[in-house]
């Protein structure tokens, strides 16, 4: 008999069940939620559904403050920005991938050369990104 799976995402899991998992007080979890630290998923009756990467992210927050002293403040921009590293590198791979991709077609299209075809040179360069920011008042 096949038994349903779930994938990490899918949000199945009501309040009592996500405390009882993550060894959390329900009040807790709702605390968190009100905080933006672990977001859960909603049931059409409005009440919290989480998923299995949401009871990971519960431990997390958990060890983060009782085990390694940090505040709620400090573990809610830890998280921000393990999520900003995690886009980055998602990004850098894609970059890759075209870097990768436009340097065959240049390979391409110059071994196809005795065919007639023109060469285009190609470089590597460096770009320099500069803060369009103005700086912030100076009190006087």
């Amino acid at each position: 008999m096949n038994e349903p799976s779930f994938g990490d995402d899918v949000p199945v899991y009501v309040i009592s069940v996500a405390a009882e998992l993550s060894g959390l007080h329900p009040q807790t979890l709702r605390q968190y939620d009100r905080l933006g630290l672990v977001s859960p998923g909603r049931a059409s009756g409005r009440g919290r559904r989480y998923s299995m990467r949401d009871i990971h992210m519960l431990r997390v927050v958990q060890q983060l403050s009782q085990q390694e002293g940090v505040n709620l403040a400090g573990i809610k921009r830890i998280l921000e920005l393990q999520r900003e590293v995690a886009e980055l590198r998602d990004h850098i791979f894609h970059l890759h991938n075209e870097l990768d991709a436009a340097r065959s077609a240049v390979a391409r299209r110059a071994s196809s050369q005795t065919q007639g075809g023109e060469l285009i040179p190609v470089r590597r360069t460096r770009v320099t990104i500069f803060n369009t920011q103005p700086p912030p008042e100076q009190e006087r």
